[in-house]
């Protein structure tokens, strides 16, 4: 009976881990969605400014990928751009995000870039070939999208396929055509209240680089947010596993401890009779 307690005790002790452990990363993911919710509010404040300034000076209505003046010849091709988790932690959505993509692919028609290496393993299983692939950035801020900028200028469209957040209990897979999600965010946009053009303001070197500029600027944020709005959705899942993981490791630690504090109460019983019998005993 003792080794039994011994034992159920043990294993409460464990569970007993396991629940702290899931109420901090719960914390954690909360903690780093809510930071990222702000990130994002602040970068669209700032897309919309450029594209105040973008919509004044602009020569046509077409939007170029900021790449006039840098790119010579363009890939008729459309890139895949799919975002995906660094880990395996993500549930079933990278999976899915992976399978609707190769839905549309068609290797005549598209190259693709990989971001997570869950995905990229994914793909590799597949036998899906990919030009690039690059590693989820581990900050929030200030991620570096320049090397997807450039690959993307080389294309005549390109397509992201990319985690959403809804809910802490709901993610999806969302796909927006890189071109068509500025031009739509732009068109949500209050016009500037100054007036832009050459006649009030000196563009060096010239309107068109200051447009392709302002062209890449909103690409980059652009990509930024998409980037971030995956890592929510994967903050997301993972609070749900750590919420699923806690309350399940909570309802083991009371059925432990109900189970030890019977043992040990029988334990108590047992001993109070051989007690009373040994003093039985000695009266006989």
């Amino acid at each position: 009976m003792r080794l039994l307690l011994t034992e159920i005790e043990r294993e409460r002790d464990t569970v007993s881990t396991i629940v702290q452990l899931s109420t901090a990363f719960e914390g954690i993911a909360s903690m780093r969605i809510a930071q990222i919710k702000d990130q994002v509010q602040l970068s669209e404040r700032f897309f919309d400014e450029l594209w105040k300034i973008y919509n004044q000076i602009r020569v046509d209505e077409l939007f170029h990928f900021g790449r006039r003046q840098s790119v010579e010849k363009v890939v008729e091709k459309e890139l895949l751009i799919l975002i995906t988790s660094e880990g395996s932690l993500s549930g079933s959505i990278d999976q899915d995000l992976v399978n609707k993509a190769l839905k549309a692919y068609k290797p005549d028609k598209n190259d693709i870039i990989i971001i997570g290496h869950h995905g990229e393993t994914l793909l590799r299983q597949k036998a899906i070939p990919y030009i690039r692939s690059f590693q989820l950035p581990e900050r929030d801020q200030n991620i570096n999208v320049t090397p997807l900028v450039i690959e993307a200028q080389k294309y005549v469209d390109t397509t992201v396929y990319y985690q959403r957040y809804q809910s802490l209990m709901n993610q999806n897979v969302k796909t927006i055509r890189l071109a068509v999600a500025v031009a739509e965010r732009g068109r949500a946009v209050a016009p500037g209240e100054d007036i832009i053009s050459e006649t009030n303001y000196i563009f060096e070197p010239s309107p068109y680089a200051v447009v392709d500029h302002l062209e890449r600027s909103m690409m980059q944020i652009t990509l930024s947010e998409v980037i971030l709005e995956s890592k929510l959705a994967q903050y997301a899942s993972r609070f749900r596993a750590m919420s699923l993981a806690h309350n399940k490791a909570t309802e083991s630690f009371d059925e432990l401890n109900l189970l030890f504090s019977r043992g040990k109460r029988r334990l108590k019983d047992e001993r109070l009779k051989e007690i009373m019998n040994a003093t039985r005993g000695t009266q006989l």
